[in-house]
C-alpha cells in the first residue's frame, strides 16, 4: 500500500513576491515541484550573503522533499555574460578576473565553482538536481532570441540584440514583480552615451556584439558575441522545468532588473507567465552595516570556519553559522556579528545536548507536562507559514525544556510519545533544518594518531610559509584542510584544529 504523502495533510503557504502576499501553495502537477534558483557568477569566492540565499533555498528544498514532493531543483552557474554593474556595459566579470590574474576565463570559472561547492558542502546544503552553466546553453539562447525577435519584442542594432521594453509594455506589464512603472522609469532615466544603440534606456541586451578585446565570444546570426545575463536564466529554467513552473528564487537584489527581465522574456517568447511563485531572500549586514568589499566591512565563510578575521573572537563551526542564519526568517534582514554568533552557538549546543539525551530517556505509562502531538503540529504550522524557521526553532527549544525536565525526573513521557518525539526531532533538526552535530568536534575522536601527526606537520609547514611571507602556500594548506573538514584555528598560543 502506497503511503500517504505528508503534504496531503499540511497546507503550505508561500509569500509570493509577484502578489505581495502569502498564498496557499498549489503545484502545477500534484506531487511534483519545479524550482529554479539563480546561482552564483563564478568570478570570486562565494560571499556570505550569497550563502544565506542558498541556505534559505536549501531549507525550502529540504522541506518540500520532507513533505513528500518530488522536487526538481535547478540552480545555474553563470560563467559568462554577467557584466560589471549588472548592466549592458562594462567588462564581463569572469573575463575581467581572468585578465587581472592572467588566466584563461575557464580557469577562473573552475577555481571559483570548486570553491562554491566546497563552501556549500561545509554548510551541509543538498546539491541541486541539475546545475547547468550559461556557456553550455548558447545554442538554446540564440534560438529563444530568434523567437522573441519574430514575436516583435526585440530588435537588432549594430550586431547586438535588445529587448524592446516599451513595445512589450503595450500588451504586457513590465514592472509587475518590482512594482515599478515604466513611464516613471523612462522619465527618471538619464540617457547614457554608451546606450545609444538602444531605442530606450530601459531596453536590455539579449545578445551583445563582442568588442575586439572581448575574450568570451560565440558566433550568432547577428555577430560574434555573448548572451545577455538575464536571458541565460530564462533559457536554463524553461529548458529543464518547462515554460511554466512552480517556484523561482533568488536574492532580493535580483528582483529588479534580473527577475523582472526574466518574466518579460518568458512572456515574450512563450506567451505565458513563466513562474507561479516568486521567492526572495533578504540580505545580510555585518555589525549593523551593509557588507562591502570597498569599505572592508565584509567577511568570507572560510574566515568564520577558521576564526582568521578581526571580525570574530574565535572560529565557529559551519553548522553553527547555518543555525544562526536559520534563526531569522529568510525574508528578513539579518545582522551578522560576533556576539550574535556566540549566542547562536550556545543555543545550538543546548539543542544538540538535548537530542543526545533522547536515547537515555525512560518511557512511562503516560506523558505529563507536555502535549507531544500538538507540539509536533505547531512545528509544521511554523514551516507551513512561509518556511518560518525561527518559529520552528522556538518550538524546538520548548521541547528542549521538556527533555530537561524528563532528565531531572520532573515529568514523564509515554512510549508512543517518546517515539514520536525522537522521530520529529530527527526529521526537523537534521532533515529539514539541515543541521549536523558539531558539538563533539573538539574531542579528536575521529582522528588516528598518524593522521593527527600529519595535520600537526602541515600546521608547522604553514607557519614556516607565513614567516617566509609565502601566503599563497599558507592559504592553500588552510583551504585544502578545510575542504577535508579540518578547520585550522589561529590563536595567541599557536594554531589548533577542529573537525567538522
Amino acid at each position: 500500500m502506497t503511503p500517504v504523502p505528508l503534504y496531503s495533510s499540511q497546507e503550505l503557504h508561500i509569500y509570493n513576491s509577484l502578489k505581495g502576499e502569502k498564498e496557499v501553495f498549489t503545484p502545477i502537477t500534484e506531487g511534483y515541484i519545479g524550482m529554479y534558483v539563480c546561482g552564483p557568477t563564478v568570478y570570486s569566492n562565494v560571499h556570505l550573503g550569497n550563502c544565506r540565499t542558498f541556505i534559505s533555498f536549501d531549507l525550502v528544498f529540504r522541506y518540500l522533499k520532507h513533505l513528500g514532493y518530488k522536487v526538481r531543483y535547478v540552480r545555474n552557474i553563470t560563467d559568462a555574460g554577467h557584466l560589471e554593474n549588472d548592466g549592458d556595459i562594462g567588462e564581463d566579470k569572469v573575463a575581467k578576473k581572468a585578465r587581472l590574474e592572467q588566466l584563461e576565463p575557464m580557469e577562473i570559472v573552475q577555481r571559483y565553482t570548486v570553491d562554491f561547492h566546497n563552501i556549500l558542502s561545509q554548510f551541509n546544503t543538498i546539491p541541486p538536481s541539475i546545475e547547468p552553466t550559461a556557456t553550455g546553453h548558447i545554442i538554446e539562447q540564440i534560438e529563444i532570441i530568434k523567437t522573441i525577435i519574430e514575436n516583435g519584442f526585440a530588435y537588432v542594432t549594430n550586431g547586438s540584440v535588445y529587448f524592446d521594453v516599451k513595445k512589450f509594455n503595450e500588451t504586457h506589464n513590465y514592472g509587475k514583480l518590482s512594482g515599478r512603472n515604466l513611464e516613471d522609469m523612462i522619465a527618471n532615466t538619464r540617457e547614457l552615451a554608451a546606450q545609444s544603440d538602444k531605442k530606450n534606456p530601459q531596453d536590455f541586451a539579449l545578445w551583445k556584439k563582442a568588442d575586439p578585446e572581448h575574450i568570451m565570444r560565440w558566433p550568432s546570426p547577428w555577430s560574434d558575441g555573448f548572451p545577455g545575463w538575464h536571458l541565460e536564466c530564462t533559457v536554463m529554467s524553461t529548458k529543464y522545468l518547462g515554460e511554466e513552473f512552480d517556484i523561482h528564487g533568488g536574492g532580493m537584489d535580483l528582483k529588479f532588473p534580473h527577475h523582472e527581465c526574466e518574466i518579460a522574456q518568458g512572456e515574450a517568447a512563450c506567451g505565458k507567465t513563466p513562474v507561479n511563485y516568486w521567492m526572495h531572500a533578504n540580505m545580510l549586514t555585518l555589525n549593523g552595516k551593509k557588507m562591502s568589499k570597498s569599505t572592508g566591512n565584509t567577511i568570507e565563510p572560510v574566515e568564520i570556519f577558521t576564526g582568521d578575521t578581526d571580525k570574530l573572537n574565535k572560529a565557529f563551526a559551519p553548522s553553527v553559522a547555518r543555525f544562526f542564519m536559520l534563526q531569522a526568517h529568510y525574508r528578513s534582514i539579518l545582522d551578522f556579528s560576533n556576539n550574535a554568533l556566540e549566542a547562536s552557538e550556545k543555543g545550538f549546543n543546548r539543542l544538540m545536548e538535548a537530542i543526545k539525551a533522547l536515547p537515555q530517556l525512560t518511557a512511562s505509562n503516560e506523558t505529563k507536562g507536555f502535549d507531544i502531538p500538538a507540539w509536533r503540529q505547531l512545528c509544521y504550522d511554523a514551516m507551513n507559514d512561509d518556511f518560518n524557521s525561527p518559529i520552528l526553532i522556538a518550538h524546538l527549544f520548548d521541547v528542549v525544556k521538556f527533555i530537561n525536565t524528563l532528565k531531572e525526573g520532573k515529568a514523564t513521557i509515554s512510549t508512543s510519545d517518546l517515539t514520536l518525539l525522537q522521530k520529529t526531532i530527527n526529521d526537523l533538526v537534521f532533515d529539514v533544518l539541515g543541521l549536523t552535530d558539531s558539538t563533539s568536534a573538539n574531542s579528536g575522536d575521529g582522528m588516528t594518531d598518524k593522521l593527527s601527526g600529519t595535520v600537526e606537520l602541515l600546521i608547522k609547514l604553514r607557519a614556516e610559509a607565513r614567516i617566509n611571507k609565502d601566503f599563497a602556500t599558507s592559504d592553500k594548506i588552510r583551504d585544502e584542510l578545510l575542504a577535508l573538514g579540518i578547520q585550522l584555528k589561529d590563536g595567541r598560543d599557536g594554531t589548533g584544529y577542529t573537525l567538522n
